[in-house]
């Protein structure tokens, strides 16, 4: 179908300059997407939202924060208490970086569902994954900025991490920092990484979406529409994402924006998760926190990485496990053996690994962010092993189970 438009008037003379109604027309207008989407396709477009919001804020707290260890604590008290609304933009921003966190999570395990890293998707989840490494390292950054007491202690121990790496650990710690212990060099850069990085991500974003319209959208029957198409070359089983879509995003949205508000004027802190006591008070090199746990976000992560025991009085074991963790994703589109994509049509095994996995890695957030006790961590351990298996035996599981027969159009 054509995209080219005659458009009279301005935006007649801004489509000779640039295909401003093409790109609407192919990215929304005539995007045709499947008409059975359900509740779990808000999550794209409400991470979007929340990047942008993230973008913003951002911007406005850069303005009147001090990237300097004597003042940087001092700073964001100032926009607490000082700063017109600088409390609101500074709450929407902590809240916005764990509801981030939480649809980017809820999007990933959607596409866990009904197999959106299969063919011809393959390169579009890569993209995701890069997107969420992206998303981490802004957030690691982002992480010392305030300047509190869990701020400079966790940063702490995650820098310290890179001293494990044999032969050239220190060294790399020592670059990372940029000194010999986290100071107001590290500081510096860090928030310029956070600063810089997000536009990065939205760059990422941008290609991601790029190449999703590329190779068109899943859906819950895993059932690829532009297969079968009318004599118009419209796909049967599709609609325009504008306005139905559109118009679907917003209610998502609006429901979206209620309980985000609900957190940020009620519990900003949400109970301790999103914003940490010990946060509430100046870093102090010399007292160290009685337990010390990154944000929950990490938390997964760095419980496989307290459940691996030292090697040779060294941690880089545990720090292969929780990287590989992450590494593991990429390597998914080729793991699935199953001859259906959505998990409407597998066997009861794929069904039950999937529900292992996401109970393995919600009860490794929880313990991540408990005390380490013996019990605790042979749960880690028990949980990191299942957590490695959904992909270690998918080429095994998904190949032997039984699935049922994909209808040829898709259903509701």
């Amino acid at each position: 179908m054509s995209t080219e438009t005659t458009s009279p008037g301005f935006l007649g003379w801004v489509d000779k300059r640039f295909p401003l109604t093409k790109v609407w027309n192919e990215h929304l207008a005539q995007y045709y997407a499947p008409k059975n989407f359900n509740f779990w396709y808000f999550f794209g477009s409400l991470a979007m939202l929340v990047l942008v919001i993230q973008l913003l804020t951002g911007i406005w707290l850069a303005m009147n924060y001090k990237p300097s260890a004597t003042d940087a604590f001092a700073s964001v008290e100032y926009i607490m208490r000082d700063v017109n609304w600088g409390w609101l933009i500074r709450y929407i921003h902590s809240t916005g970086a764990s509801a981030f966190f939480i649809v980017v999570y809820l999007h990933m395990f959607r596409a866990l569902m009904y197999g959106s890293y299969r063919k011809p998707r393959e390169l579009l989840w890569i993209i995701g994954i890069i997107i969420y490494l992206a998303m981490m390292a802004t957030a690691f950054f982002g992480y010392l900025l305030p300047w509190g007491q869990m701020s400079y202690w966790g940063a702490q121990v995650i820098v310290n991490l890179f001293a494990a790496v044999p032969s050239v650990g220190e060294d790399l710690s020592v670059w990372v920092r940029g000194d010999y212990v986290i100071s107001d060099t590290t500081l510096n850069r860090f928030f310029a990484f956070h600063f810089v990085v997000p536009f990065l991500l939205a760059a990422l974003v941008f290609i991601h979406i790029v190449a999703l319209h590329k190779v068109g959208s899943n859906n819950p029957d895993g059932i690829e529409i532009k297969e079968k198409k009318d004599a118009n070359g419209i796909p049967l089983d599709g609609i325009p994402f504008h306005p139905y879509y559109t118009v679907k995003d917003i209610a998502g949205i609006a429901v979206f924006l209620a309980f985000f508000s609900v957190i940020v004027f009620f519990i900003p802190d949400f109970f301790g998760l999103f914003l940490e006591g010990p946060n509430f008070q100046p870093a102090n090199p010399l007292q160290t926190p009685a337990h010390i746990a990154p944000v929950w976000y990490f938390t997964p992560f760095y419980a496989m990485l307290r459940a691996v025991p030292p090697m040779f009085g060294s941690q880089f074991p545990g720090v292969v496990v929780m990287f590989g963790a992450i590494i593991i994703m990429f390597f998914l589109p080729w793991l699935d053996r199953s001859p259906v994509k959505s998990i409407r049509y597998k066997g009861i095994i794929s069904k039950v690994a999937l529900g292992i996995f996401a109970v393995s890695f919600v009860v490794l957030a929880y313990l991540g962010m408990q005390p380490s006790t013996p019990i605790a961590t042979l749960m880690a351990q028990v949980f990191t092993v299942l957590y490695f298996l959904f992909f270690l035996l998918m080429p095994i599981y998904s190949k032997l189970d039984k699935t049922l027969p994909v209808p040829e159009r898709v259903t509701k």
